[in-house]
C-alpha cells in the first residue's frame, strides 16, 4: 500500500474535526488471534475493536480518520474503507516505514491533522482501549481549560503496574508523572485517549518517540497537559484476559444504555446475566450461556452446552455437553463434544479440538488439530 492513502465518500471541508488512531504494533499479547488478523479488525463484541472507537468520534463530530498503520495494512485499509462509505467519513493511512513509539506517528501525520486554515483541536487514541469513549465531553473540557493538551485518566485497583497520573482534583492540571509507583501517590493512570492542539507538533519528530516519556513530561511542567477522569468504564485489552475483563464491563454498559441488543432466553435457552448474540448464530436445546457470553455470525451451539465469561468467534461450532469458561474461541474453531475449555485458553483460526478433551490456559496457533488434553497452561505451536 503506497503511504498516506486515502478513501473519502464526500469532501471533508477544511476546518473539521479529525483523529489519530495508533494501530501500529503487532500486537503480540493478543496472539494467537492476531496471527491472522491485524489487532484492530479482532472482534470485540461482535464488532471490531477499532469500530468501536470510529463510530464514536463519528458521534462527537469527527469526519475525518487517520490511521498510523504498519502491521498488516493492506487488510486494514480494505476494510476500513467500506465502513467509511457507510460512515460518510474520509479515512488515511499514513504508513510507517519503521515502528515510531506513540509520538512518532502523531509528528508524521502531522499535514493530515493540522494547516494553516484550520486550527482545530484533534483526537488521538490508541488502537486497543475500550471505553464509553465520552469524546464531546472531552472536547468541550479541553476548550474550558485552553491549555495545548487534555488526556483521559481512568481509575485502576493496582496502580503498581502502571505510570499514574498526579493532578489537581478541582482542575485538572497535571503535576507530574509517576512510573509504576510502590508507594501510593495515586490510583489514576493514563486512559490512552487525548486531544491536542496544533501546537503540539513543535515537541515532536517523525522519528521513534514515547510520547508518554518525550512529550507529556514536559507538557505537565509548562502547565500546558490536563487530564479528564473517565466515570465509566475503560479497559486495555490488548491482551486475552483483559479482553475478556473488558468484555464483561462492556456487556453491563451494553445492558444500562441498549439493554435490547442483549440477547433473551428462548426456545428452552436458559441465559443467565448479560449475553450478546449475532442474529444468525444458532444455539441447541438445553443450554445454559452467560454471564458475560459473546457469541458471533454463523456460531453453531449444540445441545446441552454450558458458556461463561467467553467470547465464540465467527463461524465457530462448540459441540454437545461441551463446558466454556473463561476463553476466547478463534474464528471457524471446532470444540469437541464433553470437552472442557477453561482459565484464559485461546484458539487461534480453524483450530480442532476433538471430543472429551480438557484444556486449561492454553494458547493453540491457528490450523491445530488438539487430540490429547492439555492440563497446565502453554503455548501448543
Amino acid at each position: 500500500m503506497s503511504p498516506n492513502k486515502s478513501f473519502s465518500l464526500s469532501n471533508t471541508s477544511i476546518g473539521t474535526m479529525k483523529a489519530l488512531i495508533l494501530v501500529g504494533g503487532y500486537g503480540t499479547r493478543l496472539r494467537p488471534l492476531t496471527l491472522n488478523v491485524p489487532k484492530p479488525l479482532v472482534e470485540f463484541g461482535n464488532k471490531p475493536i477499532m469500530l468501536h472507537q470510529v463510530e464514536a468520534l463519528v458521534e462527537a463530530g469527527v469526519e475525518t480518520v487517520v490511521l498510523a498503520v504498519s502491521y498488516m495494512s493492506d487488510i486494514l485499509e480494505k476494510e476500513m474503507n467500506q465502513h467509511a462509505k457507510r460512515l460518510g467519513i474520509k479515512i488515511v493511512f499514513s504508513q510507517e516505514d519503521e515502528p515510531l513509539g506513540t509520538a512518532g506517528p502523531i509528528a508524521l501525520a502531522k499535514k493530515h491533522l493540522s494547516d494553516e486554515k484550520c486550527d482545530k483541536p484533534f483526537f488521538v487514541l490508541n488502537s486497543d482501549v475500550i471505553s464509553d469513549y465520552p469524546f464531546s465531553k472531552l472536547l468541550e473540557f479541553h476548550k474550558g481549560h485552553g491549555k495545548e493538551g487534555t488526556i483521559c485518566v481512568a481509575k485502576v485497583e493496582e496502580p503498581s503496574k502502571y505510570g499514574v497520573v498526579v493532578y489537581e482534583g478541582d482542575t485538572g492540571r497535571i503535576h507530574r508523572f509517576v512510573e509504576k509507583p510502590q508507594e501510593f501517590v495515586s490510583n489514576k493512570i493514563n486512559a490512552g485517549m487525548y486531544i491536542f492542539n496544533p501546537s503540539i507538533f513543535k515537541r515532536m519528530k517523525p522519528e521513534p518517540m514515547s510520547i508518554e516519556r518525550e512529550v507529556f513530561p514536559y507538557m505537565a511542567e509548562e502547565s500546558e497537559l490536563y487530564c479528564m477522569e473517565l466515570k465509566d468504564f475503560w479497559m486495555d485489552i490488548g491482551q486475552p484476559k483483559d479482553f475478556l475483563k473488558g468484555m464483561c464491563m462492556y456487556l453491563t454498559s451494553l445492558k444500562k444504555k441498549s439493554p435490547e441488543k442483549l440477547y433473551k432466553e428462548s426456545n428452552g435457552v436458559t441465559i443467565v446475566g448479560n449475553v450478546l448474540v449475532d442474529e444468525t448464530a444458532r444455539i441447541g436445546k438445553n443450554c445454559k450461556i452467560g454471564p458475560n457470553v459473546v457469541l458471533g455470525p454463523n456460531v453453531v451451539i449444540e445441545d446441552g452446552v454450558r458458556i461463561k465469561r467467553s467470547t465464540v468467534m465467527r463461524e465457530a461450532t462448540i459441540k454437545s455437553h461441551s463446558w466454556l469458561e473463561s476463553c476466547i474461541i478463534g474464528w471457524e474453531s471446532t470444540v469437541g463434544q464433553w470437552a472442557r475449555v477453561e482459565n484464559v485458553t485461546v484458539l487461534g483460526q480453524d483450530v480442532n479440538v476433538k471430543d472429551e478433551i480438557y484444556l486449561n490456559g492454553v494458547r493453540i496457533l491457528p490450523h491445530k488439530s488438539i487430540s490429547t488434553s492439555v492440563p497446565e497452561p502453554q503455548i501448543i505451536m
